[in-house]
């Protein structure tokens, strides 16, 4: 591979993991057409999965979606790399299908990549974790604990595994707010945190953070919820990762509400905010089931 393309697809992953989203797109759109146009179907694969994450990341989902949908949708009779970015690209795709709401869609994407990774590696582990958050939206915990478990016997050998693990910490939180365990969500959302800050991943850091803050409000914390939701939503922000700016001010509007007013307009105007810059992206069809989702439905009702 020319270093050149080895560079652009370095600066992508650097943006999309440790970074800003946003800041990755170009270098990816590069690698993606140089890697097409020099025959690379590998390289241009990869670069296309790294793209649908950066964009996904930025709250870009229908950009996201065309990405990722060919990619995707590559035959069960291609190299072992194609299939696995294959894989990587059904999970991806599940994970922006759940935050439209779509969680049915979700849990057939993650059914895709299962079968295409033979439910190992990386690939594996994701599209499995994905089954169990895909369970928690569909109000199915038995599930979810089923998933969730087997997701825990897929890392356990894996201490180099950081990513999966602060994704196996959010799940973990999910799972036990879900059920009303809320000591559980606290601790499980504080290792998330925790995990993602000793691997310089500032994006995870601010998911993480959501959990924690709304496990305190579940706990009953509510001035350490307020503290936790500001960090995550002023580390967002500064990331321009959209889709975890506007539930943390959502969150925080909705707790500042009768303690101040005034700071709780200004959290939830900035949530209704980044719900429309997120329905600018997506297609007539998709952007309708995001404004009906009930939670954000209720936010612009507000």
């Amino acid at each position: 591979m020319p270093d050149d393309l080895a560079e652009l697809l370095a600066t992508g992953e650097r943006a999309a993991f440790h970074g800003r989203p946003a800041n990755g797109v170009a270098a990816l759109e590069t690698a993606f057409a140089q890697a097409h146009r020099e025959g690379r179907a590998t390289e241009a694969t990869a670069a296309a999965w790294l793209l649908g994450v950066s964009l996904a990341a930025a709250g870009r989902f229908g950009s996201a979606l065309t990405v990722l949908e060919p990619v995707a949708g590559q035959s069960a009779a291609d190299t072992a790399e194609r299939r696995l970015f294959a894989a990587l690209a059904c999970a991806t795709m599940a994970s922006v299908r759940r935050q439209l709401g779509q969680h049915e869609l979700a849990r057939h994407d993650d059914q895709r990549g299962l079968a295409l990774s033979d439910g190992v590696g990386e690939a594996g582990f994701d599209c499995v974790l994905g089954l169990a958050a895909d369970a928690v939206g569909l109000l199915d915990i038995d599930t979810a604990r089923q998933q969730l478990a087997t997701a825990e016997r897929l890392v356990a050998e894996r201490l180099d595994w950081w990513r999966q693990r602060v994704r196996l910490d959010w799940v973990r939180a999910e799972v036990a707010l879900l059920d009303g365990d809320a000591v559980t969500a606290l601790s499980a959302a504080a290792a998330a945190v925790q995990r993602a800050e000793a691997s310089g991943a500032p994006r995870h850091v601010a998911k993480g953070l959501l959990f924690l803050g709304v496990a305190q409000v579940q706990a009953g914390e509510l001035a350490e919820a307020e503290t936790t939701l500001r960090r995550a939503a002023t580390l967002a922000e500064g990331l321009g990762t959209i889709p975890l700016l506007w539930p943390s001010r959502a969150v925080l509007g909705a707790l500042l509400e009768e303690k101040d007013p005034a700071a709780s307009a200004k959290a939830l105007s900035s949530a209704r905010g980044a719900v429309i810059a997120i329905a600018d992206d997506l297609p007539e069809d998709l952007r309708t089931v995001w404004l009906d989702r009930p939670d954000v439905a209720a936010l612009l009702g507000g």
